[in-house]
């Protein structure tokens, strides 16, 4: 008979390419998917403001093609109301409607939120505010019906993440020192909750899950980790699964997968209905734990014994501190997030079975360096944006394809 496996396995679910965009002078700083529509709207560095509706031919036609006076640096867009927020390099947010068959738009309103380039733009349709953060470290919110700015917030460092849960009206805040700070917003004041720090580089995308109150957070060191928000544990799981700088995180709660996606292009497909473990905390020592072999800076055992002290490492899945010879093996270790192969003790590599080694996540090319993506779960559809001012629209589908 054979055994029932402890843990599901990733679906091999594959992007394949729908059809691309590449009309552009400038890097596309946001685009999204239109829902209803089979379209996209594009802001872009070169000052353009774009509606692309796909024609019978197959190809992306400008519906819309409205140049700003200056770079535009994100958006936001609201499908419900059809209300486009689009930050500026000149630290306003200038507002539109776009018309029901989106082949016009007209200006509803500008708001002069920062003083420096607007980082990130969000719109929250139940408390009709606009989020926003800029290059001058300040978070604003204004109220969307009168215009008026509501309160403001002095962050650390310059901020690269912004998402909000509109039941606790709190406010994820990530930035460039690595820390993800956790703000619970009021009319006209905020108050700090809490404040996390994972990540060895600056963060550079935060998603969150409001069902399972998980709040993912990616970062230039090439890592994702998992905060248990709702949970109250503290738990932080780590991804490791990305070459390069994680660029934008994306959750399918119908399907429990994390999208994620990096600067090499790469994207990653997570299987988050798997029990994962947390990586233990790296334990110090003066020599290793296993054989007692002094490290180099143990001066005083390095003299008794008259050995010549060895170089620190740690096992991934018991966190020892040991020595090369004591960690001479490497192996994958998925439930606790490591998609490839990390240094472990010799006692760890015996005890992790064929089993513990399966693939959580699905890896994929997107044959472009990617600045910007976006995920729309009604339609199934992954839009990524790369460097060579290109636009992708990919499928995710179960059949086998090319991007």
């Amino acid at each position: 008979m054979a055994t029932e496996t402890a843990q599901p396995r990733p679906q091999a679910r594959k992007p394949y390419l729908l059809g691309s965009i590449d009309a552009f002078q400038e890097v596309v700083s946001t685009a999204v998917i239109l829902p209803k529509e089979d379209g996209v709207i594009s802001v872009s560095e070169d000052r353009t403001i774009r509606v692309w509706l796909k024609r019978d031919s197959g190809q992306y036609w400008p519906s819309v093609f409205h140049t700003m006076p200056s770079t535009c640096s994100c958006m936001s867009f609201n499908p419900e109301t059809r209300r486009l927020s689009v930050g500026m390099d000149t630290g306003s947010i200038c507002e539109f409607i776009l018309f029901e068959d989106y082949n016009k738009m007209i200006p509803a309103r500008t708001y002069q939120a920062h003083q420096g380039r607007v980082s990130v733009v969000l719109f929250v349709l139940e408390m009709e505010w606009l989020l926003s953060t800029g290059q001058d470290k300040n978070l604003t919110w204004h109220c969307s019906e009168s215009g008026q700015q509501l309160g403001t917030y002095r962050t650390m460092a310059f901020v690269s993440g912004l998402q909000f849960d509109i039941e606790t009206r709190h406010a994820f805040v990530g930035d460039q020192s690595g820390q993800v700070t956790i703000l619970k917003l009021e009319q006209d004041s905020c108050s700090l909750v809490t404040t996390f720090k994972g990540h060895t580089g600056n963060v550079t995308a935060l998603c969150w899950d409001p069902v399972q109150r998980v709040l993912f957070s990616g970062s230039s060191d090439h890592s994702i980790i998992m905060w248990d928000i709702g949970g109250r544990k503290g738990t932080a799981i780590e991804l490791q699964g990305h070459n390069d700088k994680v660029q934008g995180l994306c959750y399918a709660s119908h399907t429990r997968q994390l999208i994620s996606c990096s600067s090499d292009g790469g994207i990653v497909i997570w299987n988050m209905d798997v029990t994962r473990q947390e990586t233990p905390e790296w334990l110090d020592s003066d020599s290793c734990q296993k054989c007692e072999q002094p490290f180099f800076w143990n001066f005083k055992q390095m003299w008794d014994s008259k050995k010549i002290g060895f170089r620190q490492h740690h096992c991934r899945k018991c966190g020892q501190a040991l020595c090369g010879k004591c960690s001479s093996k490497r192996s994958t270790i998925p439930l606790m997030g490591f998609e490839f192969e990390v240094r472990v003790c010799d006692v760890c590599h015996e005890s992790i079975t064929d089993e513990d080694r399966a693939p959580t996540a699905t890896f994929h090319d997107s044959k472009h360096s990617i600045v910007y993506m976006h995920y729309e779960p009604t339609t199934g559809s992954l839009l990524t944006s790369g460097t060579d001012k290109v636009i992708k629209s990919l499928n995710m589908t179960w059949d086998s394809g090319l991007i």
